[in-house]
């Protein structure tokens, strides 16, 4: 399980900017005194699937897991790097996670 991605749907974009925080929040209290250790990110997109109104979704890298948990993730595939956006973490997770 120690590759497992988790997604958290957040629902409506324009109504998820208090949760949007409050994962924001929990990446820094668990991570801000000691560093982000590689590997470590939390990632969003904004998806429609068709629908008029986008839907948040974020995406937990599988050592983020603690935080996913606490927000209520789900288990999913390893997300399309595409569209998406890096909400917490340093910027090499993007190498370490997503290699072409």
């Amino acid at each position: 399980m120690a590759d497992v991605w988790s997604m958290c749907n957040l629902g409506d974009a324009m109504l998820a900017g208090e949760s949007l925080e409050r994962i924001r929040t929990l990446f820094l209290s668990e991570y801000g005194r000691t560093g982000c250790p590689g590997g470590v990110g939390i990632f969003f997109r904004h998806e429609s699937e068709g629908r008029l109104h986008c839907e948040l979704k974020v995406y937990f890298s599988p050592t983020a897991a603690d935080i996913a948990h606490r927000v209520g993730a789900v288990p999913c595939h390893t997300p399309c790097k595409n569209g998406l956006g890096l909400l917490a973490g340093s910027e090499e997770v993007w190498s370490l996670l997503f290699q072409e």
